[in-house]
């Protein structure tokens, strides 16, 4: 079986279209076009083919950038019901969207392709349609028969060359409900899933974790997490990996300036991965450094999935003006890593 065979599934990244609202269209189209993706990379879109068709003809007029072709492209073409028009969303057109979304796991799964690529999705419009999900990450769990699932946000700095991976304990949670979702178990699981995938690049990964109170607690004067179960648990997730170095709990001020460093300048050393507590907590950090280059990518799925680390940008939808930098890091990470 050849490289260029159609039929090599280590060769096919499946790309759901996401909200056809959104950017997603459009930014697929740019990423496809770009030099940085692979040479090999047959693509399988899972969308709208007039649509696509629709998009591309609409660019061209927009924009000097190189686009690829639908005419070219293979489409498992799914039509939309209803006409859906670029930065006006409908919760017709959110329920397609949903649909594309499983249509593109049943594909993956039944043709062995080596990753998945989501274009975004609006999760308000996802309800709204009735399909009560916190977010694109637990449906793929669900299509997957997976109990648990975890959300990674890695990135390779073009300044350094050093990758920045920072995992999440909690996703898409009022922040009021963190403090009942944290549990030892769940920290313990998730240290194993970082180090997991830290493993891919290093025998001996150098981790750190977050905490969860302002200074990780103040030795108990501001919040007791710390203290009362989070300190002894990493303790005893050390015992039982002599080989890792693991800091923390850090105060979560500091925890990502050595990350911030190492991603500026080359030969600064660097965590190989960070935990954060909660989405804002790793988030915010991760878009300051790395918002073009950060990739969401899902773990713990019998395939990996990665999406660009930005929204549907209905605002921006009908100018044609969607960066594909993000979508680009998308692919390269599900290729890189699958």
């Amino acid at each position: 079986m050849g490289p260029h065979d159609s039929r090599n599934p280590r060769h096919e990244l499946v790309i759901a279209l996401g909200d056809p609202a959104g950017i997603g269209m459009e930014v697929v189209l740019k990423a496809l076009a770009s030099p940085e993706v692979p040479q090999e990379l047959q693509p399988l879109l899972v969308g709208c083919r007039r649509s696509l068709i629709q998009t591309h003809a609409r660019l061209i007029q927009q924009s000097s950038r190189p686009l690829a072709d639908p005419a070219t492209l293979r489409i498992d073409d799914q039509p939309l019901v209803d006409i859906v028009h670029p930065g006006q969303p409908t919760t017709s057109g959110a329920d397609t969207g949903f649909h594309w979304l499983t249509r593109a796991v049943e594909l993956l799964q039944a043709r062995g392709s080596r990753a998945l690529v989501t274009a975004p999705i609006a999760k308000h419009l996802w309800h709204a349609a009735g399909h009560r999900y916190p977010g694109q990450t637990e449906r793929l769990a669900e299509l997957a028969g997976c109990q648990r699932s975890s959300m990674l946000f890695t990135a390779v700095s073009p300044n350094s060359g050093w990758r920045l991976n920072t995992l999440l304990a909690t996703t898409h949670i009022p922040l009021s409900q963190i403090p009942q979702a944290l549990t030892p178990d769940l920290v313990h699981h998730k240290l194993n899933v970082l180090h997991g995938f830290c493993r891919r690049f290093t025998t001996t990964p150098h981790l750190r974790i977050a905490g969860l109170n302002p200074h990780a607690g103040e030795a108990g004067q501001l919040g007791h997490e710390e203290a009362d179960w989070l300190t002894p648990l990493l303790d005893q997730w050390r015992a039982e990996h002599p080989q890792v170095h693991l800091e923390g709990p850090v105060p979560p001020d500091t925890c990502w300036i050595s990350a911030a460093h190492a991603w500026q300048n080359p030969n600064q050393p660097g965590p190989d991965g960070i935990l954060a507590l909660y989405h804002d907590q790793g988030l915010i950090p991760v878009k300051l450094l790395a918002f073009d280059a950060a990739v969401n990518t899902t773990l713990e799925l019998p395939f990996l999935r990665t999406s660009p680390d930005h929204g549907t940008a209905f605002d921006i939808a009908a100018e044609g003006v969607a960066s594909p930098d993000s979508t680009i890091a998308a692919i390269r990470a599900a290729w890189d890593l699958s």
